[in-house]
């Protein structure tokens, strides 16, 4: 099987006045609503399918550092709030229903900025990064830019379990930066600057990687079992933890893989501003329909640096033809 998309350009119906210069979160709920976070003006829009705007919610709440975003089986929204260092449960409304961890309280890590600085086993949270529900109700979190754990909590938030250290055997990570629980039970990390996937049980035994993958930023899978992934800009010269330092610009793109880890699809250009192409992937979901939204945040990688322009596109509907 092999699947193939067509951007849909006009699909958004972003209200006067509203901007997303960095798309951070994106989530979709039983009614196939569509819940985008947002940094620089942080909060979340939230779409009809068809793109209508249904409302906004959090303006003056979170941080200028907003994370991840993931739509919960019961239509709750989790926002990670990685400058807040914490994780925050909401209604599909806007009301807060749960904090996990202490705002403005980071652990001790020893992370000065670098991913070297990093000592093993610290507990949540370091600037996290994502949440993942388990089919059981467990919360599994990414940890993140300054720790490299995964920890698993009850749904009331109590910590059960934490896993990972920094590296790139088999079980560590550098830059754990996207999780999703699956149906089975596996849990998927996007370990980013490892250049792979981890797998792992429910209780952290680890069980394979893939490495078809290019700077992992989120994993999602839909009901069918289909796994979508976005995959961030590797610039020459940047260095790769596995692979080494790039000889060649490898842009930003989106790949889709069976749950066996079978390719299905992949797109993105070195044309990066160019509709269906990507400046800088940071997170993806699909509709029951197999609709895909990817997000970017192309102001932190693209217009800050000069390298594309400030009207670039930050979030794009794909629309699936086969």
């Amino acid at each position: 099987m092999s699947l193939s998309y067509r951007v849909q350009s006009d699909w958004e119906q972003l209200p006067a006045g509203f901007t997303h210069l960095d798309v951070v979160g994106v989530g979709v709920d039983s009614r196939d609503r569509v819940y985008v976070f947002t940094r620089a003006q942080p909060r979340v829009l939230v779409y009809e399918p068809d793109g209508r705007f249904v409302r906004s919610w959090g303006e003056g709440f979170f941080t200028t550092r907003t994370h991840g975003l993931t739509v919960a089986p019961d239509d709750s929204i989790y926002c990670v709030d990685e400058g807040a260092e914490v994780v925050y449960k909401f209604s599909p409304e806007g009301a807060l229903l749960q904090t996990i961890g202490t705002v403005g309280r980071a652990s001790d890590t020893g992370y000065d900025g670098s991913l070297e600085s990093i000592r093993p086993g610290a507990g949540p949270f370091n600037r996290p990064t994502n949440l993942a529900v388990h089919p059981n109700g467990d919360l599994y979190v990414s940890d993140g830019y300054g720790n490299a754990r995964v920890h698993r909590f009850s749904v009331d938030g109590e910590l059960k379990q934490s896993w990972g250290e920094p590296g790139t055997g088999p079980g560590q990570f550098m830059l754990p930066h996207g999780i999703w629980c699956a149906s089975d039970g596996r849990v998927f990390v996007a370990d980013r600057e490892n250049d792979r996937i981890q797998i792992f049980s429910p209780d952290g035994e680890y069980l394979a990687a893939w490495s078809d993958v290019q700077r992992p930023t989120a994993v999602y899978m839909d009901r069918a079992g289909v796994i979508y992934v976005s995959e961030l800009w590797r610039p020459v010269g940047h260095r790769s933890y596995t692979r080494g330092v790039t000889a060649v610009d490898l842009p930003g793109r989106v790949s889709i893989f069976d749950s066996r880890g079978t390719l299905l699809a992949r797109w993105g250009g070195a044309a990066r501003t160019a509709a269906g192409n990507f400046v800088a992937p940071h997170t993806i979901c699909a509709d029951s329909t197999g609709e895909v939204y990817v997000g970017e945040v192309t102001h932190t990688f693209g217009v800050k640096p000069g390298l594309v322009p400030a009207d670039s596109h930050t979030f794009q509907k794909f629309h699936r033809e086969s």
